[in-house]
């Protein structure tokens, strides 16, 4: 199965604006995740704090680069003939889901399957 070039162009645009908000975030995240400094002047459950928010901004800015990454694949077989249809099943992935997230490669309903649902 192949999208129509107007589908194909459409998530394009959704990857890169997708890519432009990641880069954004990834940037900001950075600057927030910084180590907190021993000798900062706060108390001992206000650093604790300090070292929880951090490692969750970590997490998150992991989370973002994972993200980007997969876009950037997807921007590069979008063309393909095998993009979006699932893996699993070599049904097409459901147009909705493509254009929310560009980057699936399963179809809801391998996913629901994989997690166990019916």
């Amino acid at each position: 199965m192949t999208l129509d070039p107007q589908k194909i162009q459409t998530l394009k645009e959704v990857i890169k604006e997708s890519l432009h908000k990641i880069e954004k975030d990834i940037g900001d995240l950075k600057e927030s995740a910084k180590p907190v400094a021993p000798d900062n002047a706060i108390g001992r459950l206000s650093r604790m704090e300090a070292i929880g928010q951090k490692s969750v901004k970590d997490a998150s800015l992991r989370r973002a680069e994972m993200r980007r990454q997969k876009l950037l694949e997807t921007l590069k077989r979008i063309d393909k003939e095998d993009y979006g249809v699932c893996v699993e099943c070599d049904e097409p992935i459901e147009w909705a889901r493509l254009k929310s997230l560009p980057e699936s490669v399963i179809c809801v309903s391998c996913l629901k399957e994989a997690q166990g649902e019916s």
